[in-house]
């Protein structure tokens, strides 16, 4: 024992690392556990870099983005295959590795390797394959994230039925797939497989699709998704899943229906990663889904312990987790003067196309009585989206319609989630409507749709 820590963070994830680099730049000690062998936890490792980055080689390889152009059989490689999507994935992870390593090291973090549990309030041993040591810290914070949730209906055996951690454990690109749950990470998944020319049975047991995104956006994926030849079975749950002996998948559904394919993806929820941390030994809850509660600081109800992340629920974004871990950093060490509204983080989708959104949807403010008005401009009516080749994106700018206050922004185009940012920038700074129709764009740019829409949006008030 001997050292005492300022703070210990479990879990060396985006919201990890932030809280430690914060802490660090206090001149605070800091620890980081990782129960891997390498640092970024599932974001680097399983998650989010390595889905993103098999989008990209799928969009490449499969010269989606260009078909509209050069023809629908149009492809940079004939045959492609998992390898293909593999060698990119594992080239991304492993540098984005080499960069948070260094990150680490040059704000004197040090690494415990080993899987942590709580001794009380300022202990925690971590125990790996050489034994177990106790550490003392003033504050410690729970950055552990999530695992995908299991099912006893759905037995994954790691080749033909599967979660999202075993995508790329494929061998074989199959003909034909089911993806069960039409969250985020089922939809993602469901939209490469669909770019690769394999036929997706989607099953969901919700009415639509994403329901806290916008209707229309989502309807508009919708479209997309029938059009890659994608069976949507919305309003259905799975009974069973069983394996064939022809080495196929069969899911029988409780409307009676069966559904056949070479292989299943099972994608509904995540499971917070708290089994081994000995909460009760700090008295701690989690509810049934592994999820920490917190209050507005990033608190249990523990004065010293923190939990930040995808440990505690919703949104479970990487970008507001990296916040997350700095606030609860800051507070730990009684530093007030960090403020964030989650009322103007982003949301990023990276389905094909992407979608991607900033405040509230229509849905939200007809509930919340809110005389507003959309304008809508379409990414074929842009010189950048004849030149990019997509002609089927939109942005939508929800404004009020007596203070031309901007009240959302949602986009479902390629480069949603960075063109999202022009809006984002104007809506925290307190801008208006009328400033998108004052400000002279780049040309050919996709940004200008935000002037195009203005002036859609305008003339829908104008007369009225």
């Amino acid at each position: 024992m001997g050292t005492v820590y300022d703070l210990i963070v479990i879990g060396s994830g985006p919201a990890g690392q932030r809280a430690a680099i914060y802490g660090a730049k206090l001149g605070k000690r800091i620890a980081l556990v990782e129960m891997r062998e390498v640092v970024g936890g599932a974001c680097i490792n399983t998650g989010t870099i390595p889905s993103k980055t098999m989008r990209e080689a799928v969009l490449h390889l499969s010269g989606y983005n260009y078909k509209s152009i050069y023809g629908m059989n149009y492809r940079v490689k004939e045959r492609i295959t998992m390898a293909d999507l593999a060698f990119r994935v594992q080239h991304v992870i492993k540098t984005e590795i080499d960069v948070t390593e260094a990150q680490l090291s040059r704000n004197n973090i040090e690494m415990l390797v080993g899987v942590a549990s709580f001794e009380d309030a300022t202990h925690v041993k971590v125990t790996n394959t050489k034994g177990s040591t106790i550490y003392e810290a003033k504050n410690i914070l729970i950055a552990t994230g999530t695992k995908p949730a299991t099912s006893a209906k759905v037995p994954i055996n790691g080749t033909t039925i599967i979660n999202s951690d075993l995508v790329l454990n494929l061998t074989t690109l199959p003909k034909t797939m089911i993806i069960v749950g039409g969250g985020v990470i089922g939809v993602e998944y469901c939209c490469m497989f669909a770019a690769l020319g394999v036929r997706v049975t989607l099953i969901e047991r919700r009415p639509r699709l994403l329901e806290f995104a916008d209707q229309e956006i989502i309807e508009a994926l919708s479209y997309h998704l029938r059009d890659a030849r994608v069976t949507m079975r919305l309003n259905e749950e799975v009974e069973s899943v069983e394996e064939m002996a022809d080495g196929t998948v069969v899911a029988n559904l409780e409307s009676k229906k069966k559904v056949q394919a070479d292989a299943l993806l099972y994608a509904v929820g995540r499971q917070g990663n708290v089994d081994e941390l000995n909460l009760a030994m700090v008295g701690v809850d989690s509810d049934s889904r592994g999820r920490i509660p917190v209050d507005k600081d990033f608190r249990t109800k523990q004065p010293t312990v923190f939990a930040v992340g995808d440990v505690i629920g919703f949104p479970s974004l990487a970008s507001v987790s990296m916040e997350q871990g700095r606030i609860a950093a800051a507070r730990a060490f009684g530093d007030e003067s960090i403020v964030s509204n989650p009322s103007f983080y982003p949301y990023g989708i990276y389905t094909i196309p992407e979608i991607s959104f900033i405040g509230k949807t229509e849905e939200q403010l007809t509930e919340e009585d809110v005389p507003y008005e959309v304008g809508v401009a379409y990414y074929r009516e842009i010189a950048r989206g004849q030149i990019r080749g997509d002609t089927t994106g939109r942005l939508k700018i929800i404004f009020h319609r007596e203070s031309h206050a901007l009240l959302g922004v949602h986009i479902i185009g390629e480069g949603a989630s960075e063109l999202l940012h022009i809006g984002q920038a104007v809506m925290a700074l307190g801008g208006k409507l009328d400033y998108f129709v004052e400000t002279v764009f780049n040309y050919p740019t996709l940004a200008e749709c935000y002037k195009v829409a203005a002036f859609n949006g305008l003339n829908r008030v104008a007369n009225v």
